[in-house]
């Protein structure tokens, strides 16, 4: 069934009245509607689709199969042959349409300041991206394409759709290969810019576009993926960074175009800064790993010393039980009573801790693992934790210890 194309004429967030001629049921648990005439930009060229509704039904997708266009919508949607009041999403046909144009006039720019050839394209819903062949472009050719899109931009350079035929392709010089078996193939010229075969929507001249902002560029298969913004993407993203950087400004007490210069120097006041706590955390972990070796010494007559404590983390306990077990021969198991999670360490060669362990871990409903002289675990009720703890022998039992 031949649909009439009307979405390159309409872009208006007016309803339109068009004919359902078919509701076809999908594997998907939606249906795909096809009217006589359509107001819906389908997925092409790099550009999603359009959004909007039919019947008040919101559309999910609209895609060119089998020669026709189909409207993808809910299972669920009440919709039947007759008619329908079609309602496009004008914005973000707008945006979508700045964004494509703008990807015609960068691609255009970067092949003929730097010899580069845009392969491919994303329309995203927040940004776009074009990769381009070539392996790197250096921060100062992105300014300078980025300048002499902007230049473009404000010479308002007309837009001119050619249909080959009745004229003849072989008369534009094109950026990129037309399709193959197209009867007729759709050239988008930006009058002195840049000559492209293409079936997505544009604007009528380039000042439409308003303004293009090259967010960065990285390595991607041996290309250059650009990541750019356009039209009111830009307005936002300045707004968004100009909030930002205030509050910055106020949280440092700094001018707004200092904040840069500020971040960094409380970065580095701050890795100063941890850097010092760090050197104090090692210092008292000794500190209390000393008292632990003496709580844990020859005096308390145990091969297994156990101990909770109730207001440390498992990481500084960590830290003291790794400073601790390289001076005695006991078995270490230190628990953080606020985390339910303990810690067992021995220096001993003939002992494999994990027997020991495990058997309590079963009885007591606890979760753990490791190795021979390093284990860890948790459990989800205090009373099992101290459970375990009590459970723990004195002594090494009979073949723990090689």
């Amino acid at each position: 069934m031949k649909t009439l194309r009307l979405y390159y004429e309409y872009g208006s967030g007016e309803p339109l009245t068009a004919e359902i001629l078919e509701v076809r049921p999908r594997a998907d648990a939606a249906v795909a509607v096809i009217l006589d005439k359509t107001i819906f930009y389908p997925e092409g060229g790099g550009q999603s689709a359009d959004r909007g509704t039919i019947n008040g039904q919101p559309l999910l997708d609209v895609r060119e199969q089998e020669g026709g266009i189909f409207h993808i919508l809910q299972a669920a949607a009440p919709l039947r042959p007759g008619p329908a009041e079609l309602r496009l999403d004008a914005k973000r046909r707008q945006d979508m349409t700045v964004q494509h144009t703008a990807q015609h006039l960068l691609s255009g720019t970067l092949l003929r300041l730097t010899g580069a050839c845009t392969q491919s394209i994303h329309l995203g819903e927040e940004r776009a991206t074009i990769d381009v062949d070539a392996p790197e472009l250096t921060p100062q050719t992105l300014l300078m394409a980025e300048e002499a899109v902007q230049d473009a931009i404000e010479e308002d350079a007309p837009l001119i759709i050619h249909h080959c035929p009745p004229e003849r392709l072989e008369d534009f010089p094109l950026r990129k290969r037309p399709p193959q078996g197209e009867e007729v193939i759709r050239v988008v010229e930006i009058q002195g810019k840049d000559f492209s075969p293409c079936c997505g929507t544009h604007l009528r001249a380039t000042g439409k576009i308003g303004m293009l902002r090259i967010l960065g560029a990285e390595k991607y298969k041996g290309m250059t993926r650009i990541a750019f913004i356009a039209g009111r993407r830009v307005l936002r993203d300045s707004r968004l960074l100009r909030q930002n950087g205030e509050l910055i400004s106020r949280s440092l007490k700094i001018p707004v175009e200092e904040t840069g210069k500020g971040v960094l120097a409380l970065l580095e006041k701050l890795s100063t800064q941890e850097k010092r706590l760090k050197d104090l955390e090692e210092a008292d972990a000794l500190h209390e790993a000393a008292a632990l070796i003496v709580r844990a010494g020859p005096g308390s007559g145990a091969d297994v010393y156990q101990e909770l404590f109730p207001h440390k983390t498992m990481e500084e306990l960590l830290r003291i039980g790794r400073a601790a077990q390289k001076t005695i021969p006991h078995i270490l198991v230190l628990a953080a009573a606020g985390e339910l999670k303990f810690a067992a360490f021995t220096s001993r060669k003939d002992a494999d801790i994990r027997p020991l362990l495990k058997t309590a871990l079963e009885q007591c409903k606890g979760r753990g693992g490791g190795g021979p002289s390093f284990f860890q675990g948790s459990f989800s009720d205090p009373a099992d934790l101290s459970a375990f703890l009590n459970a723990l022998p004195k002594t090494l039992p009979q073949g723990t210890a090689d």
